[in-house]
């Protein structure tokens, strides 16, 4: 059985289209602000997950454009990358075993500093046109969970009102997408579309059958 995402992959790319106009309106609106450029690679940096459909995607065209050496390159690179980004979280997650405030810790996570994979010795992306959405709003400000964030080599000045991206509707659009993806493809794993991976957890993973445990659900189907 080879599974279709081109329809999840057609809604995800409807999402990526409303972000890029967003990030071209404000650009627009507000020129002096938003001081992104060629070769400026702060967001490259930034610790964050993917969701399912995204993760799937990105992975997606990862496969389909390098192969062989180049590939190998880029996996050992995801590998080390993973490895940092594991680091990060397990200590967060022991602070919050020993009663650190959530806060505290998410403040202490976004100050962390992890290379993209996808960066390349140009500090240009290895698949810019295939970048997560997070990267494609990263210069504008943003809002998630209540709490706006800037980049800190924009100019938008703090207490100012400017037009404001809410991640928490983006991700729930995101999530929903998932679901419909996990749900149309009858994946034993219910509860997959709540995770969430980094962007080289994505690259390193086979998204097959097996991932998705219908392989499973076919030999069950047999036996009976």
């Amino acid at each position: 059985m080879e599974i279709d995402f081109s329809p999840f992959f057609k809604k995800y790319e409807e999402l990526v289209a409303m972000a890029d106009t967003v990030f071209e309106r404000v650009k627009k609106e507000y020129p002096e602000c938003v001081t992104c450029k060629l070769e400026c690679c702060d967001c490259c940096y930034a610790l964050f997950d993917l969701s399912l459909i995204e993760g799937l995607y990105i992975n997606y065209h990862f496969n389909k454009k390098f192969k062989g050496k180049e590939r190998d390159r880029l996996i050992d690179k995801s590998n080390r990358a993973d490895r940092e980004a594991h680091r990060i979280k397990k200590k967060a997650y022991r602070d919050l075993e020993a009663g650190k405030k959530e806060d505290d810790i998410l403040r202490d996570i976004a100050e962390k500093r992890i290379r993209c994979p996808l960066l390349n010795e140009q500090n240009l992306c290895d698949m810019y046109e295939y970048r997560p959405i997070t990267c494609r709003l990263y210069g504008i400000p943003t809002t998630i969970g209540g709490s706006g964030h800037t980049c800190g080599k924009s100019g938008f000045v703090e207490g100012k009102q400017y037009p404001t991206v809410n991640l928490d509707i983006l991700q729930r659009n995101l999530y929903k997408i998932s679901a419909e993806l996990v749900k149309e493809i009858k994946s034993s794993y219910v509860k997959m579309a709540d995770m969430l991976v980094p962007l080289s957890m994505a690259l390193l993973t086979n998204y097959n059958e097996e991932y998705f445990g219908l392989k499973t659900v076919e030999k069950d189907s047999q036996k009976e």
